[in-house]
């Protein structure tokens, strides 16, 4: 993929971080509404608790997801990091991928199954709606900090491209300054 634009990068990394917050914020709400539904006594208030999931699960969880996961994509294709050049972009690419279809095959089952059992008026608390909050939770905020931090070093893939690009860089310096045969190793 062709290097993003100065402006364009700087569009796609504010959509990213903007989604990529929504859906940590997202998650905490979830566990939220997930720990009021399995710890209230009362039938009422769980019902509420998993009703408001299930808005949440309709509107807002696969949206999300997958804007963080494609604004991704895009931001790694379309800068210097790439998708196979660093390891920490590797764990978030895959981390991201495996939430996303937690969510689409896991989350959002579970909560219109018990968002259905609530509206028949058999509320029954489920520790799983607040497991898999926490859950997604504790890995987004695993993936904001390694894309905050950017640990560990780059592949094996990562560090030839990179001393490519050096010895074309030494290269073009030596062509322009007229010295014949200067950054070739």
């Amino acid at each position: 993929m062709q290097q993003l634009s100065r402006p364009a990068r700087r569009a796609v990394l504010v959509v990213h971080v903007a989604v990529s917050v929504s859906w940590l914020g997202l998650a905490l709400g979830l566990l939220t509404l997930g720990i009021t539904g399995y710890t209230t006594g009362s039938p009422e208030m769980t019902t509420v608790a998993y009703r408001a999931m299930k808005i949440f699960g309709d509107w807002l969880v696969l949206p999300i997801a997958f804007g963080s996961l494609v604004s991704g994509l895009v931001l790694s294709l379309g800068t210097a990091w790439g998708l196979a050049r660093h390891r920490w972009v590797i764990v978030k690419f895959w981390l991201t991928l495996v939430t996303v279809l937690l969510s689409v095959f896991s989350l959002r089952p579970g909560i219109n199954r018990l968002a259905a059992e609530a509206a028949a008026g058999t509320p029954a608390p489920d520790i799983s709606l607040v497991v898999a909050p926490a859950v997604a939770t504790v890995t987004y905020l695993f993936i904001t900090a390694i894309s905050v931090l950017k640990p560990w070093g780059p592949t094996a893939r990562g560090s030839r491209l990179r001393e490519a690009q050096s010895a074309e860089a030494r290269a073009g310096r030596a062509r322009r300054s007229g010295i014949k045969g200067a950054g070739v190793r």
